[in-house]
């Protein structure tokens, strides 16, 4: 009886080690990275951005990456960021939903260009969709950054992080394997 329960424990472990994590890596600009002159309002439009996804920043010396309030965000205003980074490799994890806003706080920059919204929603949709949406706040009511209107499609293979899916089947095979070294022989 004891054989069985654990064979059937490490059948259950295994099978949910191999469901991959649907977090996503974004790299923020693609190949060129964090720089004045992109346009990253329509780089983020047609990905949708989830709690557990993160934000790669790459750009070189002269730059930094500060996450504002949306009213800093419209302005450009630099000197109250909620976070900033100037190491040229920043990396941002999406740890709640709502509207989160990024600019480079050097002279200039912002209004050149240099700034980001993206919509992090709770859960990633499981397919495209082209509507506007808006996440109610905890209050229940829509709070002033949900109105603004985002189109949102699902990511594709190459925005995810192959360590996301590789590592847990890589850790049931070695499961599995175990199983059947140890106990079935």
């Amino acid at each position: 009886m004891a054989f069985s329960n654990a064979l059937i424990l490490c059948f259950f472990l295994a099978i949910n080690m191999a469901v991959p994590t649907l977090a996503t890596v974004y790299t923020v600009g693609d190949t060129s990275g964090w720089a004045i002159g992109d346009d990253y309002s329509s780089w983020a439009s047609d990905k949708t951005f989830a709690v557990g996804d993160s934000l790669v920043f790459n750009y070189g010396a002269g730059h930094t990456v500060d996450e504002v309030k949306e009213s800093d965000y419209k302005s450009c205003k630099t000197g109250n960021s909620i976070s900033t980074d100037s190491s040229g490799a920043t990396t941002i994890p999406l740890k709640k939903s709502g509207t989160h806003y990024f600019i480079c706080a050097v002279p200039g920059h912002c209004i050149g260009g240099m700034k980001l919204s993206v919509k992090v929603v709770s859960k990633p949709s499981s397919s495209s969709s082209t509507a506007p949406s808006a996440t109610p706040s905890s209050s229940g009511k829509p709070s002033p950054s949900d109105s603004t209107p985002t189109t949102t499609t699902t990511p594709t293979k190459q925005n995810e992080s192959s360590a996301t899916i590789v590592s847990p089947f890589l850790a049931m095979f070695f499961t599995v394997t175990w199983i059947f070294r140890y106990i079935l022989v």
